[in-house]
């Protein structure tokens, strides 16, 4: 009887959220393709330069997939690789790093307050926009439409890795009916909240811009 694992389960469902195949993943990480079954049906001991490959190739960390990371503020496990680099990510690159979408976190300024609400939602990026659902009484509806910035990151507080993303715009609910139903159909984001959560929000970026962080021991070329 196949139990699986729940790394195996975390991987797995991390492989179909970007869409990759079990092929796609295993030439990613320099694996072959029925170890990488194997581990998403089966409780697999991996070594740890095993471990981080399947995690680049998911595009996610080590600690994700453990289930370590959930009470952990990023980057607040002990590192094992000193003298990180920070590189500067093009507008084009960011977006391809948020694209498989995942959870980010919305921030605007309420009335005269002086420091921003930052809520996380669950988004989708498309054509360009970000787009999420919201409760349609809730906070973040009452200050759309307004100015928002948007930021997703990913840590691997454990290699001293990550990057981070950071748009800044108009954040617009999607009022016409026939483009509601549209988003419905192309783009079902799942809000991680419980409730209702019936109006689209699109965020239009006007200013994209990003940074990676990798360890000392990469080539020191700057992405673009």
């Amino acid at each position: 009887m196949r139990t699986g694992s729940d790394l195996g389960r975390r991987a797995a469902a991390r492989r179909k959220e970007l869409g990759l195949t079990r092929q796609e993943v295993a030439e990613r990480a320099d694996m072959d393709p029925g170890y990488v079954a194997y581990l998403e049906e089966y409780a697999p001991r991996m070594t740890r330069p095993a471990l981080y490959r399947l995690a680049s190739a998911l595009e996610t960390t080590q600690d994700h997939l453990l289930g370590a990371d959930t009470d952990v503020p990023p980057g607040a496990t002990t590192t094992a690789t000193l003298l990180p680099e920070t590189f500067t990510l093009s507008p084009g690159r960011c977006m391809e790093l948020i694209g498989p979408g995942g959870v980010g976190r919305i921030g605007f300024v309420i009335g005269e307050e002086a420091a921003p609400t930052i809520l996380p939602v669950n988004y989708l990026v498309l054509d360009g926009t970000v787009v999420f659902r919201v409760a349609s009484h809730g906070v973040i509806a009452r200050h759309t439409p307004g100015d928002a910035s948007f930021e997703v990151d990913r840590v691997d507080g454990a290699m001293s890795e990550g990057w981070s993303v950071l748009l800044t715009g108009r954040a617009e609910p999607v009022t016409e009916e026939a483009e509601a139903n549209a988003l419905a159909a192309c783009a079902p984001v799942r809000p991680w909240a419980q409730g209702a959560h019936d109006l689209f929000v699109r965020l239009v970026p006007d200013r994209i811009s990003g940074r990676r962080v990798r360890g000392g021991w990469c080539p020191s070329a700057r992405e673009v």
